[in-house]
């Protein structure tokens, strides 16, 4: 999922670069989403391998 977020993050770069507005702020709302999300289920299995022992 970090994958797609870093890919989406390149995507919007590349537009901003040529100057599509519409599409860099899409890519960038969606390498967002993506990033939190990942960030979330580290912690969620980062918080279970802590209370299982």
């Amino acid at each position: 999922m970090l994958y797609w977020a870093a890919v989406f993050f390149v995507i919007a770069l590349v537009a901003a670069i040529f100057g599509f507005g519409g599409v860099a702020t899409g890519a960038v709302a969606i390498a967002k989403i993506l990033f939190f999300i990942f960030v979330l289920a580290f912690l969620v299995s980062l918080l279970m391998g802590v209370f299982r022992t």
